[in-house]
């Protein structure tokens, strides 16, 4: 892959593709270099998904449950919603690798103890293999992934207690 001439200019493809993960590791969304007549702007667009839209159904008229049933239901739902409330969730859009590599043991196993910046998985996020590591010492409780899952940002990992 040699030199590309477009526009009077030359272009090194090599040259664009290193600004490119220069933005990957840097999270910039662009970068722009100057070298005498030369100028190559690298960027990108930095998209976030958009919230989906609910939407309530119309409010019927129902008779009022006991008073003791309200106090449970909500009982019942606070855990439900503080379920991950502890986990480790992940920095990047990747995909989950729970072992250093295929056939291997996995880094940890639930119910080991970890010490604060032990890997626990790896994501592979633009061919780049980023280790997620304990954030304390403790055990570890959950394993919220499965291995090779693709996972979203802010997306519960694990959990170490």
């Amino acid at each position: 892959m040699g030199d590309h001439k477009e526009q009077g200019i030359n272009i090194d493809p090599s040259f664009v593709r290193a600004l490119a993960e220069l933005l990957d590791d840097t999270q910039l969304s662009e970068i722009e270099v100057e070298d005498g007549d030369r100028k190559v702007r690298v960027a990108r667009t930095l998209t976030t998904a958009a919230a989906p839209v609910a939407y309530a159904p119309a409010p019927v008229a129902a008779p009022a449950p006991p008073a003791t049933a309200a106090p449970a239901a909500a009982a019942l739902a606070a855990p439900a919603a503080d379920a991950f409330a502890d986990a480790v969730k992940s920095p990047m859009v990747g995909t989950v690798y729970l072992a250093p590599e295929p056939g291997a043991p996995n880094f940890a196993a639930v119910g080991s103890a970890v010490k604060a910046g032990d890997t626990i998985l790896i994501i592979e996020a633009m061919k780049v293999m980023n280790p997620i590591t304990a954030p304390a010492a403790g055990t570890l409780k959950a394993v919220h992934v499965e291995n090779s899952q693709p996972v979203e940002y802010d997306q519960p990992l694990f959990t170490i207690g």
